[in-house]
């Protein structure tokens, strides 16, 4: 074979939306840091060069991440990664740790010890603990404990051409979300309204970010807002989610990070207290269990720790290849397939 590159990626999803996991091929990523290397992976023509031949067409699709295994910088960390998607390289997901610690336990990188294997994965956010059940061989859920999550702002007034005066939350979970109660878009959040919340989110996503620059107090590599949430509760109380992503997709899973975030923000108000444990619902209906294992301060900031869990499922194992004389070696993407946004990628 002619090829100039290969990556070897194992096919995870957690709860629905795909975490695919690159093991073997990932070359090295400049940086004394994950946060660093994150940096880079957003600044340097070569680290945009390597997220586009992995997430764009025709070798990526717009569904799921790409998670890039490194090695961990942190002595008491098993393995690092950096998550992957068509815009740019982000800091922290909890469904991707979820695939991650799923792909580094089935595919044998970390002993997987029964009936519990503890992995600590090393993000640019900071260290996440992930507690695995494990029997025969599988890793059958995923308990995350997540970085701290605290609250930017709390009802925010977000003037918007199509819905008027809207409020918003702007907490972190790991990463930047504007969160937004669904019905004051005059929506539901299930799957026969993807593309209507899609839609909303890209355009709430822009405005919030013009109106609202937001970056981490510790970590400068992590600034704005990456992902507008939507949320509602059903009718037995379980929160309901549905994260909007760039360039027009929602995420299957009910979101790790964004539900952090959302704790922050119920914490903030009152509603949830240190030990309480409950049940978030994406999109498709697939479940994580959200906990408030304890309180702390970020920058003297307060600030929560959540727990996360899910499941995640391994469902294929691929390579992926470049070809030296391939005139698509810079990645594409479509507005019928991508969405609307996907006219705002920069060609390589």
């Amino acid at each position: 074979m002619r090829w100039k590159r290969t990556i070897q990626l194992l096919d995870v999803h957690c709860e629905g939306e795909i975490g695919r996991v690159a093991i073997g091929g990932v070359p090295k990523i400049p940086g004394e840091t994950t946060a660093a290397k994150l940096a880079w992976l957003n600044s340097d023509p070569k680290g945009q060069e390597l997220r586009r031949f992995l997430c764009l067409e025709p070798r990526g699709t717009p569904l799921g991440s790409v998670n890039l295994l490194l090695p961990p910088t942190d002595p008491s960390a098993d393995a690092a990664f950096v998550i992957l998607q068509p815009d740019q390289a982000h800091a922290s997901s909890g469904s991707n740790s979820i695939c991650v610690t799923t792909a580094l336990l089935e595919a044998g990188i970390v002993e997987m010890r029964e009936p519990e294997t503890v992995v600590t994965l090393e993000t640019a956010a900071g260290l996440v603990r992930a507690v695995a059940t494990c029997r025969d061989g599988r890793c059958e859920k995923v308990r995350l404990t997540m970085v701290p999550s605290f609250v930017h702002v709390l009802d925010q007034k977000l003037t918007t051409p199509e819905w008027g005066e809207i409020v918003l939350d702007v907490c972190y979970g790991g990463i930047f979300y504007a969160l937004v109660d669904v019905g004051q878009i005059g929506l539901t959040i299930e799957k026969g309204n993807a593309a209507a919340l899609v839609k909303a989110g890209m355009v709430i996503k822009q405005l919030a970010n013009a109106a609202l620059p937001v970056a981490h107090p510790e970590i400068p590599a992590i600034s704005g807002i990456a992902y507008v949430m939507f949320r509602d509760r059903d009718a037995d109380g379980a929160v309901r989610t549905c994260t909007t992503m760039w360039p027009g997709r929602a995420d299957r899973s009910p979101c790790g990070t964004g539900n952090s975030a959302n704790l922050a923000a119920l914490h903030a108000r009152g509603k949830v207290k240190v030990g309480d444990v409950f049940v978030s619902r994406s999109i498709i209906g697939s479940e994580f269990k959200v906990g408030l294992e304890r309180e702390t301060t970020i920058a003297g900031k307060s600030a929560i720790v959540p727990t996360i869990t899910g499941r995640g499922f391994t469902f294929g194992l691929h390579q992926v290849a470049l070809d030296p004389f391939d005139p698509l070696a810079g990645g594409f993407a479509m507005t019928d397939v991508w969405g609307p946004s996907a006219g705002d990628i920069p060609e390589a």
